[in-house]
């Protein structure tokens, strides 16, 4: 991570105490398994802490705190940003430790219920999508191979290990046209995006790495195809859950790993609501622009996501470290009027979401493209685009 370790005299200096203040906001997820296990410990409405603190508390803490508009220096030396990198590698093996701590707790627990159990992995699930998916996110994204397997582990610890696939191959190719089964597509509710998304997502997923083997002259069959590890890490994950809980921790297993995957796709479906890409005819588009994604610069949402709301960076340099995502205005990229938690929060009711944004989508389609007017195209779900 550095070759500046913590057994350097100097690792107290007044530059690297800066850092460390710097960094810490984006640590507060760390404060949350704590959370978890207060809820399984005492039981009753302490289980609903977990979910209230993230969805509610951010909000009312990015309400406070207002927007954070400034920009760090995109140049910054990676060896700067330690205490930045650490949270995320530290995650995995926190959230292992988590997850499976409380399958075993929770089998002996006599004062819980079964449905004080499906609250506390309901909440399991909230923490494991919220910020487990998107630290694989970030790690997934990063040259290190140590950092990529570590994206692989939480990625299979939910059961969605072809995200990285999908992500890397389509989605960022793709994105903001009709051939990105993760691009909303305007006026489709989330739940009708829901459902095809975990269809198709899986299934584009799984053709990008077929096409990648055949174009080495390898069958799909080979052992270089990925889901194959997804299959395993996956399976492994599964079985330990049975060897720890029995059948009931494999139910609880998925039961996390489902609202992980939910909340996950209510993220995914708020970040290209109704962007696209200009068509130029025969099936190409235009480069992908900051314009393409929906942004957020609220303060607090930002520290629990590690800047994934400064979303239309990562498209433009998506291997670029979370600290050094930069701002855009609204000159440049679209904004959110609010940011993820309560976004995520008025996705799941269609009328109020459309109230909200079909507006903000038609004004950027006038804002950027005015010379289009016909948008029906646009709009399709399957708009043909030739491989």
């Amino acid at each position: 991570m550095s070759d500046q370790g913590l057994s350097n005299p100097r690792f107290l200096s007044p530059d690297r105490i800066a850092r460390l203040s710097a960094a810490l906001p984006f640590w507060i997820s760390v404060g949350l398994p704590p959370l978890l296990w207060l809820g399984a410990v005492k039981g009753g409405w302490w289980i609903a802490l977990t979910p209230l603190v993230t969805w509610y508390l951010f909000t009312a803490l990015d309400a406070a705190l207002g927007l954070n508009l400034d920009n760090a220096d995109p140049d910054t030396d990676e060896s700067q940003l330690f205490w930045y990198r650490l949270v995320t590698l530290i995650w995995a093996p926190l959230q292992a430790a988590t997850l499976f701590g409380l399958l075993i707790y929770t089998s002996g627990a006599a004062h819980l219920g079964t449905g004080e159990k499906i609250g506390i992995f309901f909440g399991m699930g909230v923490i494991s999508g919220t910020i487990g998916i998107n630290y694989s996110h970030e790690l997934m994204h990063q040259k290190n191979k140590w950092e990529r397997w570590m994206a692989d582990l939480l990625l299979a610890m939910v059961l969605y290990s072809h995200f990285r696939s999908e992500h890397m191959l389509v989605h960022h190719r793709y994105v903001a046209t009709p051939r990105d089964p993760v691009t909303a597509r305007y006026n489709e509710g989330f739940h009708r995006f829901y459902p095809r998304v975990l269809v198709q997502s899986l299934v584009s997923a799984f053709k990008a790495e077929r096409d990648m083997l055949a174009r080495r002259n390898l069958p799909w069959t080979h052992h270089k195809n990925p889901f194959f590890l997804y299959l395993l890490l996956q399976a492994g994950f599964l079985a330990l859950a049975f060897a720890v809980a029995g059948w009931a921790g494999v139910g609880l297993f998925l039961l996390q790993a489902g609202v992980a995957i939910w909340q996950l796709e209510l993220v995914n479906y708020i970040e290209h609501y109704g962007l696209t890409r200009e068509h130029l005819g025969d099936g190409k588009y235009e480069h992908v622009k900051p314009r393409h994604s929906w942004n957020a610069a609220q303060m607090a949402s930002n520290w629990m996501l590690i800047n994934l709301q400064r979303h239309s960076d990562h498209h433009y340099k998506p291997d670029r470290r979370f600290p050094l995502l930069q701002n855009y205005d609204a000159d440049e990229a679209p904004q959110l009027p609010y940011g993820y938690p309560v976004m995520t929060m008025a996705a799941m009711i269609p009328p109020l979401w459309r109230r909200v944004m079909n507006p903000r989508v038609r004004e950027w389609r006038r804002r950027f493209y005015p010379e289009i007017t016909d948008w029906s195209d646009y709009n399709s779900h399957s708009t043909p685009m030739p491989r």
